[in-house]
């Protein structure tokens, strides 16, 4: 018979499909396999819906062989079948789907769930083989069609022979290239790994014949091999059962075997919804931290399954990043697919089911939090960061959703605690919520400032990451209360008394402390009597919005630009030191000079910075101490 032209502009568009639009040539059988499945889902319906006895779902199956030496692949069914007309019309016509339209004439009944949708998938058939034949048999039909084509050229059809009803799809494999090797796909090992990969949840079985080897009987040491039909796929997928068929054993085996991870995972979520958006979600919070998590290199995502094939190994877009952290997959019929089936659409009905995902894990969070807290303290270690990343990403998008289900160690529990937790101890006339940043907790609970805090009774969020003083801040309140570095100038926790004390010292040494400015020569913003320091000599603090927290963590990224707090130099009057510094204002202004860059560097080194000159300061105090 004459080679037929397909009937679009055939090169250029298996040419851009094949080249282009798949990018991963593995996913042909995913593609041919879910045709067969359409193929057998037309002939079961049908076999319903007319009352055709003798096809039960149990009478169908998709085979697949391989024959390395003649490099074949075939995939075959006993679904529907198709007529002369049909392989004329859905494959010779390139984007024209049988499926669909089979799906839109019977959109309205039920039990009826067909994958295809586009018409294109059979043709990454041709991105393994330089030929391909379809044997094709329609039920009822007494005639036999054999479809066979080496690519945009062009098909022909000739009438063939074929015992029973349904499809032979027979790939020739090209050849190995320099650039790509084809010879994996005739491997039997690597057929079964895909078929587990993408199609492990067809519903009906997937069998191959797999060559074994047995020892002959009568023999020691010589085998004989046969052939052994086995079925790759396990067909119901664990999220379609129901919760009460399952146990926590059967979830933590699925979560283990599937995410390769040695450790059960520490909260399973398994929801399903219908109405405007139809899905079964299965998803798992890992109780630790891959290496990489932390790094460029981890993708987050969900697995997306439709009816049960898989279309993407990590659909990012279901998951925001601050819970990058859960595994899992989501299966739905209704989403809409693109050309490839490999990439997703961004239409409204993914956007529906990211945001219910996003809601049930959030609420799954809150009831660990709430009800199972030690399990949620371990989950927090590996992944609290995460969160706390996400208050203060997107200018804050997210932080209502987020603000309870951070944790900060408390001074006065020795814990990690919550927003809420801070809050509801909080002393009666206490305005504010009070924190300190710092390399550690010891550290922090050394500052002079958490000491004088503490002494007034007044618990305190310790922060040792370098985001939390960010997310503090993109937050802005909580619960009507502001959050106050307890490093800031105007901390405010003095009574009326002792702040007329403060003024009255100012006054009477503003000359001093003024003096005391001017040979710092621009290093702070100004030298002030301390309201805070009750027993250390010396503290810094900063005025405006910039605390030395955020400087040291904002001058540690790639930049040219460097960013500096305007820092005020803190002097407590009660100390000893302060009598020296009066007497020396009076009588030796050039050492007064030199106690002043000390403190100065003293105070430096209580807050975690390097000091400019460490030699000049040894010096200085070397220089005292020979006095």
């Amino acid at each position: 018979m004459a080679m037929k032209q397909f009937k679009t502009e055939s090169k250029r568009i298996l040419d851009l499909m094949v080249n282009s639009i798949y990018t991963h040539k593995e996913i042909f059988l995913r593609e041919l396999i879910s045709n067969a499945s359409d193929a057998i889902d037309k002939l079961y319906y049908k076999a319903l819906s007319e009352g055709i006895t003798g096809l039960g779902r149990e009478d169908f199956k998709i085979n697949i062989r391989t024959d390395k030496e003649a490099r074949i692949i075939r995939i075959e069914d006993n679904g529907i079948g198709m007529t002369k007309d049909e392989l004329d019309n859905n494959l010779g016509v390139i984007a024209k789907s049988g499926s669909l339209n089979f799906k839109k004439e019977n959109e309205k009944k039920e039990d009826i769930d067909i994958i295809g949708q586009f018409g294109v998938g059979f043709y990454s058939a041709f991105m393994i083989a330089d030929e391909v034949k379809v044997l094709s048999k329609a039920f009822g039909s007494n005639e036999a069609y054999l479809w066979q084509s080496k690519g945009a050229e062009g098909y022909k059809i000739s009438e063939d022979i074929k015992e029973n009803h349904g499809t032979v799809i027979t790939l020739h494999v090209k050849e190995n290239t320099e650039e790509e090797n084809y010879d994996e796909f005739l491997e039997q090992y690597r057929i079964q790994s895909l078929i587990k990969k993408y199609s492990d949840y067809i519903r009906y079985p997937i069998t191959m014949d797999m060559e074994r080897s047995k020892k002959k009987e009568g023999t020691e040491n010589e085998y004989e091999k046969y052939t052994e039909t086995v079925t790759v796929n396990s067909m119901v997928p664990l999220w379609k059962k129901s919760k009460s068929e399952l146990k926590e054993e059967d979830y933590n085996n699925f979560y283990k075997e599937k995410f390769y991870d040695f450790t059960d995972p520490v909260r399973v979520i398994h929801t399903s919804a219908e109405g405007t958006a139809t899905y079964t979600a299965l998803m798992f919070i890992p109780e630790k931290a891959p290496y990489n998590y932390y790094t460029r290199e981890y993708e987050k995502g969900l697995e997306l399954y439709s009816s049960g094939v898989m279309i993407m190994e990590k659909c990012s877009d279901l998951l925001p990043d601050y819970y990058s952290f859960v595994k899992g997959l989501v299966d739905s019929q209704d989403l809409s697919l693109n050309i490839s089936r490999e990439m997703l659409q961004h239409d409204r009905q993914l956007k529906l089911i990211a945001g219910r995902i996003e809601k049930k894990i959030t609420a799954e969070l809150k009831s660990m939090l709430a009800n199972q807290r030690e399990k949620y303290d371990e989950f927090f270690k590996a992944f609290g960061l995460q969160l706390k990343y996400g208050m203060y990403a997107d200018y804050g998008v997210h932080k209502d959703t987020l603000k309870d289900l951070v944790l900060f160690y408390s001074s006065n529990e020795k814990k990690y605690v919550t927003l809420s937790e801070y809050v509801k101890r909080m002393k009666e006339n206490q305005k504010d919520i009070y924190y300190a940043c710092g390399e550690t907790v010891e550290k922090i609970a050394l500052l002079p400032q958490t000491q004088t805090v503490a002494e007034k009774g007044y618990e305190i969020l310790f922060l040792t990451d370098d985001v939390d003083e960010f997310a503090l801040k993109t937050l802005g309140k909580y619960e009507e209360k502001e959050f106050k570095n307890i490093s800031s100038d105007k901390l405010d926790i003095i009574s009326d008394e002792e702040k007329k004390e403060t003024e009255k010292l100012t006054e009477e040494n503003s000359e001093l402390l003024e003096f005391m400015k001017e040979a710092l020569n621009g290093k702070i913003t100004k030298v002030k009597i301390s309201d805070r320091l009750t027993k250390h000599p010396v503290c810094l603090s900063t005025e405006g919005h910039i605390t030395l927290e955020m400087e040291k963590v904002l001058n540690q990224m790639p930049t040219d630009e460097k960013v500096k707090a305007q820092r005020v130099l803190e002097i407590n009057a009660k100390h000893t030191i302060f009598e020296t510094l009066k007497s020396l204002y009076e009588n030796d202004k050039d050492k007064l000079k030199v106690y002043t860059d000390i403190l100065y560097s003293q105070a430096l080194l209580i807050e975690g910075f390097a000091i400019e000159d460490p030699v000049d300061y040894t010096n200085k105090i070397c220089s005292l101490m020979t006095k």
